[in-house]
This record gives structure tokens, C-alpha cells and sequence, in this order.
């Protein structure tokens, strides 16, 4: 089972020093030998620090190798040629595979500031993947959803990308193995539930002839000090972190952590993509210093 970071985009730091925290964990999951990089995507953070995919991604590329990178994209959010040029320009600054995870998105102040149209993300969400998909294909294409005529990339990808499609729910699952994509599901999916959508999702993908990838995000706090770090996972979760229960989150030293993250592995998942809470500068560097440890055990 791989082990992957998702860098957290959202920050209380001043703004150069949530740059430079960014850009400190990025060097860190390098130096972690960790198998993945990725980020989010949220718009309309009214109140909250948080620094944009594209322009952050590549920056923190020249602190990566060649090891898998990439980012959200809600594509019922976006146009898909923008999403099709901005992928392929950074999948031309790396130096291996382009991760391009996606999925409906749900706030409604995101879609009201995006003059998107949330009743619609379904279908948007379906047709911007074809669209997308199309394009870094090298094709021509139009769209009647998106008003597209005759869109055309001048910049290809060199090599396909990876698609991640997240979802908690079995028509995302399904849809996931339809449309060929890996299965990402978010670090509040657990237990059966999680077991049952695994089985729906790799049904689907059986049936749609399609390889079954899964992959689990967890939010995580590892330290030396296993005590302090169940400790500060406890005071998050009374304190509304992300309204998640105590189980949502992974914590202790990383002995304790890989025996958390055994029952993934139990249901074949191929890896957990961890996310570190913001709680401290410190706590973040030294969690994604432990992970290294934790993928060398996985």
C-alpha cells in the first residue's frame, strides 16, 4: 500500500508565511520518500486563508521529483478548457505522472460565486470529464453545456494523466468505474460503509472493464511522542476541527499509525493519500517526517 500527501491549502498563517509553510511541507514529503503529491480546490473561502491550486502546485513541483503530483479540479466549477490548459502546462514542469483528481464539489456559496450551477453538476461534472479528457487527447472539440466550439490544446500532456474521481456514495462509485477513474475517497469514510463501496466500486469497474484503483484520504497527526499526538487530535476534534468525530482522524506515533492504517490495507486499498491538520507549523513538518517512517513499514 502506497502512502501520498495532500498538502492542505487552507491556512491561518500571514500570507508569505502560508507560502512558505506550503512550500516547507512540500520539501518535507520529498525528503519522506513519500509515493504522491497533491492538492485541493475551494473557492469563495470568505474569512479563510487558502492559496490556489495551480499557482501553488507549480511552485512546490521544484521541491518534488518524479513521483506522482497533480490537484483537484471540481470541474462543475470550471470551464474544462482552462482546466485542460492549466493541466497541461503543469504536467509539462514535471517529471512524471499528472494526477487530476475531480469530483462534484457541493458548497453552494463556491457555485453562486462561480456562476455555476449546482443542480446541474452531474451531468457538467460528465461532460467536463469527456471534454477535458478530449482535449489533452489532442482533439477538437465543442460542447453545447459549455458553450464550447471547436477548442483545441496547442500544449499536450506527455503522457496521459491519472484520473482520481472522490466520492462517498455508490452512483459516484459507479460512476468512478465508468468512466475509468481511480476511486478517492475522504477521510470520513470508514468501516463497512467503506468495505461496501469498495465492492460496489471494483463490481462496477469489473463490469465497465476498467482497472479498480482505490485510494483513502486520512487526516493525520504522527510524532515521536504518540501520547502528545493523540492528545492534540483529541483537542481538534472538541474544538469542531472540520466537523469530524475522533475516529476520522489518525494519530499517535508511527507504529501506532501503520496498525490504524492496517484495515485499508485489509481491503486492498492502493494508497492513503494523509493530510496534515495546520495545527502547528512544527507538528505539521514533524507528522510528515514520521510518515516516512510509516511508508517504510506499509
Amino acid at each position: 500500500m502506497r502512502l501520498g500527501i495532500s498538502l492542505a491549502s487552507s491556512t491561518s498563517l500571514a500570507p508569505r508565511a502560508a507560502g512558505s509553510h506550503l512550500v516547507a511541507r512540500a520539501r518535507a514529503a520529498d525528503q519522506a520518500e513519500l509515493d504522491s503529491l497533491s492538492l485541493g480546490d475551494s473557492h469563495n473561502q470568505s474569512g479563510i486563508g487558502y492559496l490556489q491550486n495551480t499557482p501553488a502546485l507549480g511552485r512546490v513541483l521544484a521541491e518534488w521529483d518524479d513521483r506522482p503530483a497533480g490537484c483537484l479540479f471540481l470541474i462543475p466549477l470550471w470551464n474544462p478548457l482552462l482546466i485542460a490548459e492549466q493541466v497541461a502546462t503543469l504536467a509539462a514542469m514535471h517529471e512524471g505522472r499528472f494526477i487530476l483528481q475531480t469530483g462534484l464539489g457541493g458548497a453552494p456559496a463556491q457555485f453562486a460565486a462561480m456562476g455555476a450551477q449546482r443542480q446541474e453538476r452531474a451531468a457538467t461534472l460528465e461532460e467536463g470529464i469527456r471534454v477535458v479528457r478530449a482535449l489533452l487527447d489532442g482533439e477538437t472539440v465543442s460542447s453545447d453545456r459549455f458553450a464550447m466550439r471547436d477548442a483545441a490544446l496547442g500544449l499536450l500532456p506527455p503522457e496521459p494523466v491519472d484520473w482520481w474521481m472522490g466520492t462517498g456514495n455508490a452512483v459516484g462509485a459507479r460512476r468512478a468505474a465508468r468512466m475509468g477513474a481511480a476511486l478517492y475517497v475522504g477521510p470520513n469514510g470508514y468501516g463497512d460503509e467503506l468495505a461496501q463501496l469498495a465492492g460496489m466500486y471494483r463490481h462496477a469497474a469489473e463490469r465497465s472493464r476498467s482497472e479498480a484503483r482505490i485510494m483513502v484520504r486520512r487526516d493525520v497527526i504522527v510524532l515521536q511522542d504518540g501520547e502528545r499526538a493523540r492528545e492534540l487530535a483529541d483537542r481538534a476534534v472538541a474544538g469542531g476541527y472540520r466537523g469530524f468525530v475522533r475516529d476520522h482522524i489518525v494519530a499517535g506515533n508511527p507504529q501506532q499509525v501503520v496498525e490504524q492504517l492496517a484495515d485499508l490495507e485489509g481491503l486492498g486499498v492502493d494508497e492513503v493519500v494523509a493530510r496534515t491538520m495546520g495545527i502547528a507549523t512544527d507538528v505539521d513538518l514533524e507528522t510528515i517526517a514520521c510518515l516516512g517512517e510509516v511508508r517504510s513499514w506499509l
